[in-house]
């Protein structure tokens, strides 16, 4: 039997979403590095993960902010809490604390935190107001609240055009949409920061244009294949739909004209006041 605080997880957390997971974020790790620089991130900052996942962006955090600052992960998933607990413990990083905790359900607290980072949660949330004022609230005056956020996943295409892929995009929304999330969350984000007390300092779109033989390509193969899966699960798709899905995707692999647009999320850096 799988837990609620597993089972409510749209995109799940089995083993499989967890190397997924390792995937994306080796994927989009000299986005995100470029972006802790910018902001300043360095050794003695007391650092926030939200929605931590397996502790992939964790443990890098950790790795900068060294021995004299700290990280706090905070993950309702269980399974997700052991693997990234097991990666930091692999990896000999001392300075992480895990907590197990829902921000729709629990208040951070004052933490007087230097800064937060949260990377495609807020489009998963039932409240993403309460989501910004837990993390408001965790931060010192000046601290900074950094968000990697999608504003039009419709740019999830394929060149050329593949009409079951095309279905596949306007599923996955469909999917988070139903379970209480809001896929293109990003375009809300500025005003939400705003009413929490957080200055916009800065909004950078992040979008890519690949090819089959470009290593980005293995995010849309690992996300299709581990989604199509879950999709069946949740009941939202038939075997035949799926097995299109995976026939057109294999047919663009094997095509070397064809080309993939990476949904569009938005960089965005705030500071408290």
């Amino acid at each position: 039997m799988t837990a609620k605080g597993e089972a409510d997880y749209v995109l799940g957390t089995n083993d499989e979403e967890v190397d997924r997971l390792g995937l994306q974020h080796r994927v989009w790790r000299p986005v995100v590095t470029e972006c802790w620089q910018r902001v300043g991130i360095t050794h003695g900052w007391r650092m926030l993960d939200v929605g931590a996942g397996p502790g992939y962006a964790t443990a890098d955090l950790a790795e900068i902010v060294g021995p004299t600052g700290s990280v706090l992960g905070i993950e309702r998933s269980a399974r997700f809490l052991e693997a990234a607990r097991e990666r930091c413990r692999r990896r000999g990083l001392a300075n992480v604390e895990f907590r197990e905790a829902d921000l729709m359900e629990i208040s951070l607290g004052q933490l007087g935190l230097d800064a937060s980072w949260c990377r495609w949660v807020a489009s998963f949330v039932s409240s993403p107001a309460k989501l910004i004022d837990n993390i408001a609230g965790a931060l010192r005056p000046g601290g900074f609240a950094i968000f990697h956020e999608y504003s039009d996943y419709e740019t999830f295409r394929f060149m050329p055009i593949r009409p079951a892929l095309e279905s596949f995009a306007q599923e996955v929304m469909a999917s988070w949409r139903a379970s209480g999330g809001e896929p293109n969350i990003a375009l809300k984000l500025p005003g939400l920061l705003t009413a929490a007390g957080l200055r916009v300092v800065e909004i950078r779109p992040q979008v890519r244009t690949v090819s089959p033989r470009d290593y980005t390509w293995q995010w849309p193969a690992s996300f299709i294949e581990v989604n199509l899966e879950r999709l069946r699960e949740l009941g939202r798709v038939t075997p035949e739909w799926a097995a299109d899905v995976l026939r057109e995707f294999k047919a663009a692999e094997a095509d070397a004209g064809s080309w993939f647009t990476t949904p569009t999320f938005l960089e965005i850096i705030a500071r408290r006041e």
